[in-house]
């Protein structure tokens, strides 16, 4: 049942989304999660506080978090399994965890923002999805954040979400959710979030090892599908190059996606005014990307999701008929 509800809120996710007259009437599972993170952070990391109490807490904030999606995703899954019609509702609950559509709808923008209007609109379409300073971007450099967000927010996004979701159910995938939540907010080497944001980060890693080895294996499956794209070399650039990222799961999905377009992604970039040193990701055959790149990219996405939904209904499929 678990990955039949992995595989129908993908469909549901792929083709719907989440709509706007719904998230401006209720807000998102995201939203809501986000409301207790933001209240635990102001009650329980003062900066008064030591840097060993602060990490307490923080591992405090995490469990209480987790526990409570936990209960309140399994009371709302048995319920709505006991009732007529639960099982489409339950879908639809379940569909607002990943975030296929407008993931692919945000790297989009940037791609027509830059043919249409230019690098300034580019700029400004890619500020949305990164947090790296858009005024220190060329063209190539806007292409490259547009596709390193589309690589990473594929795993953290959407494989992420669906193998927890086939792993656990409602409950599985709202834990991760909330998790990769926290990590977002609270996760973040600076004085305020360096102790109380400690386990939130680590946690993240953890959960996110599964889905962004199996986004790599995704990345390199659909470059078998698409042309100008080579599996040969995306395998290459996941062996050489996904260990070196600092991050110890995006590499993965990056390394994947740089290798199969035959570009160079990652590297040094600038985040509020500081370069952050970091070594590239893939040959790097194209050092000036342009949209086609983004377009390139968004087609090897489109061909890895449309793998990963075929992969949870077939493993229904299996155990629908063992």
């Amino acid at each position: 049942m678990m990955f039949l509800l992995a595989f129908a809120a993908l469909l549901v996710e792929r083709v719907v989304g989440y709509p706007d007259w719904l998230f401006r009437r209720i807000g998102h599972p995201v939203t809501w999660i986000g409301h207790l993170i933001s209240r635990m952070d102001r009650a329980w990391n003062r900066e008064t506080e030591s840097f060993a109490k602060r990490r307490r807490n923080g591992v405090s904030a995490l469990i209480v978090l987790l526990g409570m999606t936990i209960a309140i995703a399994f009371f709302v899954e048995t319920i709505l399994l006991s009732v007529p019609l639960g099982a489409i509702a339950l879908v639809l609950l379940a569909a607002s965890l990943p975030a296929q559509k407008s993931l692919d709808e945000h790297v989009a923008a940037v791609a027509t923002a830059l043919e249409t209007g230019g690098l300034q609109a580019g700029r400004k379409a890619v500020s949305m999805i990164v947090g790296r300073d858009p005024e220190q971007l060329d063209e190539a450099a806007v292409c490259r954040a547009a596709i390193e967000s589309l690589a990473e927010n594929f795993s953290d996004g959407v494989v992420a979400p669906a193998f927890w979701l086939g792993m656990g159910g409602l409950a599985g995938g709202a834990t991760y959710k909330a998790a990769n939540t926290a990590d977002s907010m609270i996760g973040h080497r600076n004085a305020r979030f360096e102790a109380f944001g400690w386990a939130a980060a680590r946690f993240d890693d953890l959960i996110n090892l599964p889905a962004s080895r199996l986004t790599a294996l995704l990345f390199i499956c659909a470059a078998l599908l698409v042309e100008g794209a080579s599996p040969r070399n995306a395998v290459r650039a996941v062996l050489r190059d996904a260990r070196h990222h600092r991050s110890p799961n995006a590499g993965w999905p990056e390394a994947a996606m740089a290798g199969a377009l035959g570009i160079a992604l990652a590297g040094p970039r600038s985040y509020g005014g500081r370069m952050i040193e970091a070594r590239f990701m893939g040959e790097g055959g194209n050092p000036h990307l342009t949209a086609r790149h983004i377009h390139q990219a968004l087609k090897l996405a489109r061909v890895a999701d449309a793998l990963l939904i075929g992969l949870f209904g077939l493993l229904a499929l299996i155990i629908w008929l063992i």
